[in-house]
């Protein structure tokens, strides 16, 4: 994986602190549940889903990911086998709102262990900026498109990007896990502990790495952070709204020119497995820079980091270099 960003040390004493509890290995469950000496079969609705279960689960459970590698999580359809195999799970781990497909798989499924992280934390309302005073009437118009895009109440679903509310739904899914196999709970709840404790180390390393920086605005693909702007006092301003592939209007464009001249916006970032073909244009008419934001929703080959973590850190290291951290 590239290694080319640093953090400072101080920055990420808390956040490597913990070692990390060994993955699951692959095994089947029947769809009644557990017989003796099987794991916990878990489906996971995508990645975010699946980090929680791996690292609270640990070699108790065995995880299957509906959203594979390199597929974009907004645009999955699932296909009849999946759909099938989904009904065999123990435990159904998603985010209501950010996968229309899955979310009515999973309403048709009838299993018994249904976990929906999006009740597991309180859900905001984010548009294509946060806490910034540009733009009027014609912005407020892409805040509301924006808004459309998310969960039905118009909410952001995109809530794995702050540390904190990350951590909340981390507590609700080991709880799930507890209940589901109660034989084991004792274990769940160690690596429950584990991993919130690490997800706190991660918010210190936000918080201190960001403290002091040049500018608090920064330019993205798709507005999927604004609970990370809100968390650390920054200001997000997103090429498109809530869903990756909307395109931006061409008022949109020029007032993202205004605002980058005017808050003194170095970098234009872009994500891994979306189209960087506006952001690098809008980059280079503005003679900015281009780097990477990774909003997570998979790991691939191109990700700078094996898990969420690693690839936070990469996130801090991006924003650390585009503020102007010191």
């Amino acid at each position: 994986m590239n290694a080319r960003r640093l953090i400072p040390t101080a920055t990420l004493a808390g956040a490597v602190t913990l070692g990390l509890v060994a993955l699951s290995a692959c095994s089947s469950s029947d769809a009644a549940g557990q017989k003796s000496g099987d794991k916990l079969a878990i489906t996971a609705s995508f990645y975010p889903m699946e980090f929680l279960a791996q690292r609270i689960g640990g070699d108790l459970v065995s995880v299957t990911t509906l959203t594979k590698p390199g597929i974009e999580p907004h645009d999955l359809e699932l296909k009849p086998r999946q759909t099938a195999e989904l009904g065999e799970a123990d435990v159904v781990l998603y985010l209501k709102g950010i996968q229309p497909a899955v979310d009515e798989a999973i309403d048709q499924s009838g299993v018994a262990h249904i976990v929906d992280a999006a009740t597991l934390t309180t859900l905001e309302k984010h548009g294509t900026e946060v806490g910034h005073e540009h733009g009027g009437d014609e912005h407020g118009a892409d805040e509301h498109a924006a808004e459309e895009e998310g969960t039905p109440d118009g909410s952001d679903p995109h809530i794995w990007l702050d540390p904190v509310k990350y951590a909340e739904v981390a507590q609700g899914v080991g709880a799930s896990l507890e209940k589901a196999d109660p034989d084991h709970a004792d274990t769940y709840r160690k690596n429950t502990d584990a991993l919130v404790a690490e997800l706190g180390g991660l918010d210190t390393a936000f918080k201190e790495g960001l403290a002091n920086t040049s500018t608090k605005t920064f330019i993205t693909t798709h507005a999927a952070f604004g609970y990370l702007a809100e968390r650390y006092g920054l200001e997000q301003e997103a090429i498109a709204g809530i869903d990756p592939e909307a395109e931006p209007s061409p008022a949109r464009i020029k007032e993202l020119e205004t605002i980058a001249k005017q808050d003194k916006v170095s970098t234009v970032f872009f994500e891994t497995l979306a189209s960087d073909k506006t952001a690098k244009t809008i980059a280079a008419d503005s003679g900015l820079k281009t780097d990477v934001l990774d909003p997570l929703e998979g790991i691939t080959d191109q990700s700078e980091g094996d898990d969420y973590i690693e690839v936070m850190q990469a996130n801090l290291a991006a924003l650390r270099t585009a503020l102007g951290a010191k």
